[in-house]
């Protein structure tokens, strides 16, 4: 089993925790974005749309981060991360696609301008981060109200919801804004508590 990604993504890092929370190693066999190679030839005939990450098990090839946590997870013995009651799962299901419609992208334009632009040596622009910090607030702000009386997003289990947040949560505590974390207790308690797996600490160190 291969992983085409790189360790930095976001996207990567949801399908490396899920291997890490599985128990099981896969090849990571790295894409270098720096110098574009996820819009060369050679992967745009793995990913159409020249991104990363790309699932190869044997001879079926999967891209698109969320449809690969689910395959893993379906796949691979160790503890299940999708909950097995049905309003549990729909809650899973309701929270990826929130983070996936409103709060990925303005996570990942605050950690571009504030991290990626500078180590390139670009210029960032704070009047984006101050947009994409009220979107990100406004999302958090339902987390957290969600997350009163509950462990994880689906309720009392783990899930890949929870899986799903944790690289665009980290983009905040690396932007040097973790307040719209830490500002939000319910958030700031599930943060405290899900970064503290060793699956993510595997990932993210």
């Amino acid at each position: 089993m291969k992983i085409y990604g790189h360790p930095m993504s976001t996207c990567t890092r949801k399908v490396l925790t899920v291997l890490a929370e599985k128990g099981h190693d896969a090849q990571l066999v790295v894409v270098d974005l720096m110098k574009g190679a996820q819009k060369q030839p050679e992967h745009l005939a793995r990913h159409p749309f020249g991104v990363i990450p790309v699932l190869e098990d044997g001879d079926f090839t999967l891209y698109e981060s969320r449809a690969i946590i689910r395959y893993l997870d379906q796949k691979l013995p160790g503890p299940s991360l999708t909950p097995t009651e049905l309003r549990a799962k729909a809650l899973m299901d309701q929270w990826l696609s929130v983070e996936q419609s409103y709060f990925s992208t303005p996570a990942v334009k605050i950690a571009f301008q504030r991290v990626f632009y500078p180590m390139r040596g670009q210029q960032s622009d704070e009047s984006v981060v101050e947009a994409a910090k009220a979107e990100v607030a406004r999302t958090l702000d339902v987390a957290d109200k969600a997350l009163a009386g509950q462990e994880y997003l689906a309720g009392s289990t783990y899930s890949l919801a929870d899986i799903s947040w944790m690289p665009y949560l980290h983009c905040l505590v690396i932007s040097k804004v973790e307040d719209l974390i830490n500002d939000r207790p319910n958030v700031a308690a599930w943060w405290k508590r899900i970064s503290a797996r060793p699956a993510w600490a595997k990932v993210s160190s």
